[in-house]
C-alpha cells in the first residue's frame, strides 16, 4: 500500500490545504488518490452517501473537500473519527460516521484502543481501492504526551510505515524553531519517518529565508520541499470554530451592501454555513457577541450549536436573547439554522440528557415551535423548495421540531414574520436561493444591495480555490520528489 503523512508543527498550520492541493494536483497527473484523516476534532461535519448497504454518515468538512479535490465522493472511511466538543472537557464520538459515545478529557490518552482499530481498518480500506492515500495528521506530531495510544500522526505512520512531511506555518513566526523542535522533540524511530517539510503561508522576499532552510535541512537532514506562498482570497473549509471569523470583514453603512451578523456561540457548530454570505459580494459578514452590533445589522443568523440549551443560557446572561426578541418584534430579518432555529422555539425538552442533564427550558418564544430531543441522531440530506427555487441542504441534530401553530412553512422549519428557522445546514450554498433570499432580506431592510448575476457561484469559487492551491502545489513544491517519497512510481 503506498501513502503519505502530512502532519504539521501546529493546530491550523495548513495541513488541511496542503492536502487538498496535493489531492488535487496528484488527480490531475492521472493519480487515483484518495484523502484520509483519521481522527478530527469539529463541529463543522457534512453528512455523506451511505457507504454501501449501511446509513448515511457524518464526516469532518475538510474531507468533503479533500474528496471533491481527488475527484471522488467522500466515505466515512476518509474520516473515521470525529469528536465533536460539547463542553471544555467532552466530546461527543462519531465512529465511522454514526453517534459512538461521549468521551471525557480524562479519557482521551487510555480510552481510544477501539477507535484506532476503526481507523486503521478504514484507511486499509482506502489503500486497498486508491493508488495513493494522502493523510492529514492531528494537531501536532510532537505531542509525546500522546505517543503512545496515537494513531492520527507518527502512530498511524508506524502503522503502515508512511513517510511524513512536516509542515510549518510562517505567519505565526518561528516557523524554523518549529520544525527544528519537531524534528528533536521525537524519539530516533520516528524521526526517521520525517521524509522534508514545507513552509506554508509565506510573504516576502524568498531569497531571505533560503540560509535558515538551508541550515535547518543541515541540521535534520530533512529536505525542504518547497515554500507556499500566503495565497489571497483562499478560505476554504475550516476543522475549528474559531474559523468562524476567518473573513476579518466590519461593519459597513453604505446603503449598497447589506450587514449580516453572526453570533458566535460559545460551542457554534457548523459554522461554515455562512461561508457561502461572505463571498457574496456586497454582503459584509461581521462575527459578533456584542449584542448592539446584532440589534442594528440587517440580518442576523444564529447558527448551529452542539450544546443548544447552554447557548440558549449564554445568550440570555449576555443580552444578545434581548436583542434577537426585539428584532423579532420590529420585524428585522433573524434566521435560525439548526441548534440556532432551536433556541428559537417555545420549549425544549431533553428528557434522555442528549446534551448533558436531562432538562427541560424555555426557549426564547420568536417560532410556535417545540423542541424534544432523542437518542437517535437524525443524518439525512434533504431537498425542496422556497418560492419555486430547489434547494438541498443537510440535517444533523438530535432536537426535533414541531410546529405548534400557524406558521409559514420553510425548509422543513418555519417562519414568523422576519424570523425564519430550519434544521438544514448548507442552505446557502444553492445559488439562486441564496441570491433571492438576501434580495428579499435587503428589500425588506431597505437597503439598495442586489446580487452581481456576472459573480461566480459558491461550487465555482470553491473550485477555483482548489485549482489555486494545486497550482501553488505544482508551482512551488517539488511534487516529482513528493511523489517519489509517497512511493509511487509515476
Amino acid at each position: 500500500m503506498t501513502g503519505l503523512l502530512v502532519a504539521g508543527t501546529s493546530s491550523d498550520a495548513g495541513k488541511s490545504l496542503v492536502v487538498t492541493g496535493l489531492c488535487r494536483a496528484l488527480h490531475r497527473r492521472g493519480l487515483d488518490v484518495a484523502p484520509f484523516k483519521a481522527q478530527n476534532m469539529s463541529n463543522n461535519s457534512w453528512v455523506v452517501p451511505p457507504d454501501g448497504s449501511g446509513p448515511a454518515g457524518e464526516i469532518g468538512r475538510a474531507q468533503v473537500l479533500q474528496a471533491q479535490a481527488a475527484g471522488l465522493t467522500p466515505t466515512t472511511a476518509m474520516n473515521p473519527v470525529l469528536l465533536k466538543p460539547g463542553g471544555d472537557r467532552t466530546s461527543h464520538v462519531v465512529l465511522r460516521g454514526l453517534p459512538f459515545g461521549t468521551l471525557r478529557s480524562g479519557e482521551y490518552a487510555t480510552g481510544r484502543g477501539e477507535l484506532a482499530a476503526s481507523a486503521f481498518a478504514a484507511f486499509e480500506d482506502l489503500a486497498d481501492a486508491h493508488d495513493l492515500v494522502v493523510c492529514e495528521g492531528a494537531g501536532s506530531p510532537a505531542e509525546i504526551n500522546l505517543r503512545a495510544r496515537d494513531y492520527v500522526n507518527l502512530g498511524l505512520a508506524a502503522r503502515f510505515d508512511l513517510p511524513v512531511i512536516v509542515v510549518g506555518d510562517i505567519d505565526r513566526g518561528g516557523v524554523l524553531a518549529s520544525l527544528y523542535g519537531t524534528w528533536g522533540i521525537v524519539d530516533a524511530a520516528d524521526r526517521a519517518r520525517l521524509a522534508g517539510y514545507v513552509i506554508n503561508k509565506f510573504r516576502g522576499d524568498p531569497d531571505v529565508l533560503e540560509p535558515g532552510l538551508v541550515e535547518l535541512t543541515a541540521r535534520t537532514g530533512m529536505p525542504c520541499l518547497g515554500v507556499l506562498p500566503w495565497l489571497h482570497g483562499v478560505a476554504l473549509d475550516g476543522e475549528d470554530s474559531l474559523d468562524l471569523g476567518r473573513w476579518g470583514l466590519a461593519p459597513s453603512q453604505s446603503r449598497d451592501v447589506l450587514r449580516v451578523a453572526v453570533i458566535a456561540l460559545p460551542r457554534v457548530s457548523n459554522a461554515t454555513d455562512v461561508d457561502a454570505l461572505a463571498h457574496e459580494p456586497g454582503v459584509v459578514v461581521s462575527v459578533t457577541h456584542d449584542a448592539a452590533v446584532v440589534q442594528d445589522a440587517d440580518v442576523v443568523v444564529v447558527p448551529g450549536t452542539r450544546s443548544t440549551m447552554a447557548d440558549l443560557e449564554w445568550l440570555r446572561r449576555t443580552g444578545l436573547a434581548r436583542a434577537l426578541t426585539s428584532r423579532h418584534a420590529a420585524g428585522r430579518t433573524t434566521i435560525g439554522i439548526c441548534g440556532g432555529y432551536q433556541m428559537l422555539a417555545t420549549r425544549i425538552v431533553d428528557a434522555t440528557g442528549v446534551e448533558g442533564a436531562p432538562g427541560e427550558v424555555a426557549g426564547l418564544g420568536l417560532l410556535p415551535v417545540e423542541v424534544v430531543f432523542a437518542a437517535e441522531k437524525v443524518l439525512a440530506t434533504p431537498g425542496g423548495e422556497w418560492e419555486g427555487l430547489p434547494v438541498v441542504g443537510y440535517e444533523i441534530h438530535h432536537g426535533r421540531c414541531d410546529v405548534q401553530s400557524a406558521a409559514e412553512e420553510f425548509l422543513d422549519g418555519c417562519r414568523v414574520g422576519a424570523t425564519w428557522g430550519t434544521l438544514w445546514h448548507g442552505i446557502f450554498e444553492n445559488d439562486r436561493f441564496r441570491r433571492a433570499w438576501l434580495t428579499h432580506a435587503a428589500r425588506h431592510t431597505g437597503r439598495r444591495w442586489r446580487p452581481d448575476p456576472a459573480s461566480p457561484g459558491f461550487a465555482e469559487r470553491r473550485e477555483r480555490m482548489i485549482d489555486t492551491l494545486a497550482d501553488a502545489v505544482e508551482t512551488h513544491l517539488d511534487l516529482n520528489r513528493i511523489i517519489a517519497i509517497a512511493g509511487s512510481d509515476r
